[in-house]
């Protein structure tokens, strides 16, 4: 198999991640290191219980070269948000075994998805590369920061999951959310931003992403250009609000990227934002809800060591 980039390696699973499939995955993440020496210097796997286990974790993993984190965009973002409150002297490296529903930050880095061997077969030849994580007021995210309509989207796939109210997973769970949602319109939640030091703007805020990597919702391109290796954070935002046919046409080109050339948006990339809005506004971060009107958002070049194909 070959040097190991993992050295001591911590894997922190949730088991009930991907309507508890996470729970067999991580039984045979457990079996394959067991078996394998080679795979790792030494090796622990915690099963997560609760909602913020994962972020304590990955604070306390002292001693460990590497933190895998088995699960779906939320547990991993609870992973990244424990390692970015250790010092950069004594942050273990990251690695992910994507079994989650949505799986973008899996895309964003090219890893087999809801595949635990295949994914354990990337890590174990894989290699560390630097990448950026953003920051949005007290909260880090690996993926996708999002206002507006399409954070009631995603919020609303979270829902519909915990809840066990759907089969659907993925861009089909997101869609049906999105023709929902987009179907009933809105008229917006207006804000004022000022990118770097570009002079500020006011929005009719209905679509307002700001991307570490290309995709959410289970793999819509809605920064298609986005690199988490580039020191920036990539951008798409409404300047005007369309109609609901056009906000459900939006929906299906932003699944390959091609909402990119509407007169609807704009796409830019920055280093930091600042935005206000004048109500608090759907929002959602990695997936996960934020509350409050004033934003803060920058960029962490290089934040993390991250293991990739």
């Amino acid at each position: 198999m070959g040097a190991s980039p993992l050295g001591r390696a911590l894997v922190i699973a949730n088991p009930t991640a991907n309507r508890g499939e996470g729970a067999e995955g991580a039984a045979f993440v457990q079996r394959f290191l067991d078996s394998y020496r080679g795979a790792t210097t030494a090796h622990r796997l915690i099963l997560t219980k609760t909602a913020g286990d994962a972020q304590g974790l990955a604070r306390e993993a002292a001693g460990f070269d590497t933190v895998i984190a088995l699960g779906g965009d939320g547990v991993i973002h609870e992973v990244v948000n424990g390692l970015m409150e250790r010092d950069v002297s004594s942050r273990p490296q990251l690695g992910i075994i994507p079994m989650g529903s949505g799986n973008d930050y899996a895309r964003t880095l090219g890893m087999a998805i809801n595949d635990p061997s295949g994914a354990l077969v990337q890590l174990v030849r894989g290699h560390a590369a630097p990448l950026e994580v953003g920051r949005v007021n007290d909260v880090h995210f690996m993926e996708t920061l999002s206002f507006g309509m399409d954070a009631a989207i995603a919020l609303d796939t979270v829902r519909r999951r915990q809840e066990e109210t759907t089969s659907q997973h993925g861009e089909g769970l997101f869609i049906t959310s999105g023709i929902r949602i987009f179907s009933e319109g809105s008229s917006g939640w207006p804000c004022r931003a000022r990118f770097d030091e570009r002079p500020e703007i006011t929005l009719p805020t209905v679509i307002f992403a700001v991307q570490v990597g290309p995709t959410y919702g289970g793999g819509f391109a809605v920064c298609p250009a986005a690199d988490p290796s580039d020191g920036l954070l990539d951008v798409c935002y409404n300047v005007k609000i369309p109609s609901r046919p056009w906000l459900l046409a939006l929906l299906g080109l932003a699944r390959f990227g091609r909402h990119a050339s509407s007169s609807c948006v704009n796409l830019l990339r920055c280093t930091h934002a600042t935005i206000d809005f004048e109500t608090q506004p759907p929002c959602q971060v990695d997936g996960e809800r934020l509350c409050g009107t004033h934003f803060e958002v920058s960029v962490i070049p290089r934040a993390l060591r991250v293991i990739v194909p």
